[in-house]
């Protein structure tokens, strides 16, 4: 592919019924800033018709190119797979189902050309969710920021305008358990942000179920803070600290005011109290040593089946 001035990358899983009106806000969008411009849908395993209407779009559009990977890899994975086939001074990222509006990619270039790295997309308002996912999304952005040791955006998704030079760094960094709202913060770089109203879904549904936003959620604290494992390790020693402390009590109990304590219940209770707690830990380390075995494999990222674009270091073609 040849270098453009701007490229938008789209995570396309089950996306069928929005692809087309997607594409037409794109390239109205795009037409207006640049006659130097791609499209790079990314195909993450779709089992609707979402690859033939990509198909159909790069046959009718040179500047629509595709990628469609063997199987579902997961958003962040679909994303970065766009991220390294595109060469472009500029790239924006960007879902496929029109809840992030293609129009504001003016507002990003515009801060682009003022300078920025980084231009993110800060929402104001999120329309269509449930009070639940609103609420827990805000609170784990806090608590994130507060866990790691750089300036994470608040109230931000995937809908952001990369520079090159973000994008090339962002290529290096080759950990399996990707993150990347986590990694474009950690680079640093000139960054800022613009506002906007996050709509509604309008066809089909979220393939973001709550398992899957847990699992996102703890990849960005244990890929980017080692506090957990400080938590736990002040935990066994407060805890280790108690019952050398009740050790002590029984005994002096025992044998200065002759009185023995007992109770079943609260031997039950204790027990049960220090299992809990030594699961916890086991589980927190075992996360850590989850994401060291994962990245010791040296597997690719991703499996290609089919693209149009030349560069396809990990086709299977």
């Amino acid at each position: 592919m040849q270098k453009k001035e701007i490229s938008v990358i789209i995570p396309v899983f089950n996306e069928s019924e929005n692809l087309s009106e997607l594409y037409q806000r794109l390239i109205t969008v795009l037409s207006t800033l640049s006659s130097n411009y791609s499209l790079i849908f990314v195909n993450d395993g779709s089992t609707d018709n979402s690859m033939a209407k990509i198909l159909t779009l790069s046959q009718e559009n040179d500047d629509v190119y595709y990628i469609n990977l063997s199987r579902n890899f997961g958003h962040q994975i679909a994303v970065s797979a766009g991220l390294e086939h595109c060469n472009s001074e500029c790239t924006v990222i960007i879902d496929a189902d029109l809840q992030d509006p293609p129009e504001l990619i003016s507002e990003l270039y515009l801060k682009f050309k003022a300078g920025y790295e980084v231009v993110s997309a800060k929402r104001n308002k999120r329309e269509g969710e449930s009070a639940f996912k609103k609420i827990t999304a805000k609170l784990y952005y806090r608590i994130l920021k507060k866990l790691v040791s750089f300036e994470i955006p608040l109230d931000t998704g995937d809908f952001r305008l990369l520079s090159g030079k973000v994008v090339n760094a962002i290529n290096k960094m080759p950990e399996q358990n990707k993150f990347l709202r986590g990694q474009i913060a950690w680079l640093g770089f000139k960054q800022t942000y613009v506002l906007y109203d996050r709509k509604t879904r309008k066809h089909g549904q979220s393939g973001y179920s709550y398992s899957k936003m847990f699992r996102l959620a703890f990849d960005g604290i244990t890929g980017f803070s080692d506090k957990p494992l400080l938590f736990v390790s002040r935990l066994g020693f407060i805890i280790s600290l108690f019952s050398f402390l009740v050790i002590v009590y029984a005994i002096f109990s025992h044998y200065f005011l002759k009185e023995t304590i007992t109770g079943w219940t609260s031997l039950i209770v204790s027990a049960a109290f220090i299992g809990g707690i030594q699961l916890l830990s086991i589980g927190v380390i075992g996360e850590y040593i989850s994401r060291i075995n994962n990245n010791v494999k040296h597997r690719p990222l991703y499996i290609i089946d089919s693209t149009n674009i030349s560069t396809n270091p990990n086709s299977v073609d």
